[in-house]
C-alpha cells in the first residue's frame, strides 16, 4: 500500500475505483462520473494550496492501481510558520474491492506514524456519520477512543438529506496513546488484518 498526492492525473482511475460497486457509498461523497472525479480533484488540490488539507490517493501496491483517497483535514497550527499541534484523518473512501483489506489500516499507521512521529502533533481526530456503523467500527478497530456524538456537526452527505445536518461521531488519538496504537495497528498489519 503506498500513498501519493492526489493530482488531476489519477482522475481516471479515481472513477474506475468509485464504480466498482457504489453500495457502501451512502454517507460520503465518491465522485461517479469522470467530471465529478474532475471537480473533486480540483476542490482537493484547492484545498491543498490553502492549506486546508493535504489529499492523497491511496494505492494498492500488489495490483499496482488506485483503490480509494484519503487526507489530513482541519491542520491546526499555533501559526503559519509552526508545525501542525493537531490534524484530522478523513474524507477516506475505498473501492469495493479494498474495502476490509488491510489497506485502509496501512494508510492509517502510514498518516498516525507521521503525524506523531514528524510533526509531533498532540492529537489525531477522526470523526463520521454517527448512523455509519461501519466507518464508527473500522475507528475504533484501530485504537481511537469515542469523544462522543456532536449534533448536527456538519452537513449531511446522504443523497437526498440535502440541506439537513448530520450527527457526528467524534473520536480521537492522542500523542500518550500513541505507542500503542501504533503497536496495536503493527501486529494487525503483521496478521494481514483490516
Amino acid at each position: 500500500m503506498r500513498l501519493e498526492p492526489l493530482t488531476i492525473d489519477h482522475v481516471d482511475a479515481l472513477v474506475e475505483a468509485a464504480n466498482e460497486d457504489r453500495a457502501a457509498y451512502g454517507y460520503t461523497v465518491v465522485p461517479q462520473s469522470r467530471d465529478d472525479a474532475v471537480s473533486y480533484v480540483e476542490l482537493m488540490m484547492s484545498m491543498w494550496e490553502s492549506g486546508e488539507a493535504i489529499p492523497f490517493a491511496q494505492i494498492d501496491v500488489a495490483r499496482d492501481r488506485l483503490v480509494g483517497t484519503t487526507r489530513y483535514l482541519s491542520i491546526r497550527r499555533v501559526d503559519e510558520s509552526s508545525p501542525p499541534f493537531a490534524v484530522e484523518i478523513g474524507g477516506t473512501w475505498l473501492s469495493a474491492t479494498a474495502q476490509r483489506t488491510p489497506i485502509n489500516t496501512n494508510a492509517k499507521f502510514l498518516l498516525l506514524n507521521y503525524a506523531f512521529t514528524t510533526w509531533g502533533v498532540s492529537r489525531v481526530d477522526l470523526k463520521t456519520d454517527a448512523r455509519n456503523g461501519r466507518s464508527r467500527a473500522a475507528i475504533e478497530r484501530i485504537g481511537a477512543t469515542l469523544e462522543g456524538v456532536l449534533r448536527h456537526w456538519q452537513p449531511s452527505q446522504v443523497l437526498g438529506e440535502e440541506g439537513l445536518f448530520r450527527d457526528s461521531a467524534m473520536y480521537s488519538i492522542i500523542d500518550a496513546e500513541w505507542p500503542a496504537v501504533r503497536e496495536r495497528l503493527t501486529m494487525m498489519m503483521a496478521d494481514g488484518r483490516d
